[in-house]
């Protein structure tokens, strides 16, 4: 449709006339882009090109775009608190399903997994499950916190290191680094769950012992 194609055109633009404004841009961007308004390129393209361009600055533009991230995450949290379920309306229902029982399952966990993840694992709908059913809002914004802040300092990296080839390197190993780093996260779950069950099941046994002895 051609007014989706202007649309395009014209987030691109404000796009590229926030990336000139350093930081500051790039805190805008993130934010948008994460409060539901997606912006061409996204903060990912936006970061690496000012890391690139100045990379003595890549921690301040990885901390610019990881607030503005977290910022626009609890604003939509907010505003699909305020929807109610009406905000789940526009996902496949079978997508909602599967998002709602990994957060059942995980808690604010999942929404830490799915920050670290990359497109196009559906983040959107973690954070928008996670404002309907009124997870931890302070768990929440660290588990957002956390996961962005990853990614950002990790693009700035590869931007650093690699210069212009760094958005494509980016692509190509991120899912691979994304997967690893969530697969250690829910293991770490779940073998803490587990000694935690092992400590309280031994808890019993151990008392029960003592009372024979005696």
């Amino acid at each position: 449709m051609k007014w989706l194609k202007k649309v395009g055109d014209w987030l691109g633009q404000v796009s590229e006339y926030l990336q000139a404004w350093g930081p500051a841009g790039l805190f805008a961007v993130a934010l948008l882009d994460s409060a539901l308004i997606p912006m061409a390129g996204g903060p990912d393209a936006v970061m690496m090109a000012l890391s690139v361009g100045r990379p003595g600055m890549m921690p301040v533009y990885a901390l610019s775009a990881t607030l503005g991230s977290t910022i626009g995450c609890v604003i939509l949290y907010f505003i699909s608190k305020k929807a109610g379920r009406k905000a789940l309306e526009r996902f496949d229902e079978s997508k909602q399903k599967r998002v709602k029982a990994w957060i059942d399952r995980y808690d604010v966990l999942s929404v830490l997994v799915a920050s670290v993840l990359p497109p196009p694992f559906p983040f959107k709908l973690f954070v928008i499950t996670a404002g309907v059913f009124e997870l931890s809002l302070l768990k929440f914004t660290l588990a957002v916190a956390g996961g962005r802040a990853f990614r950002y300092f990790l693009e700035g990296f590869f931007a650093v290191r690699y210069g212009e080839k760094a958005m494509s390197l980016f692509k190509t190993h991120y899912p691979t680094i994304g997967l690893g780093l969530a697969v250690l996260i829910v293991g770490g779950f779940l073998l803490r769950a587990f000694l935690k069950r092992k400590k309280e099941g031994a808890g019993p046994e151990a008392a029960a012992g003592a009372g024979d002895a005696q």
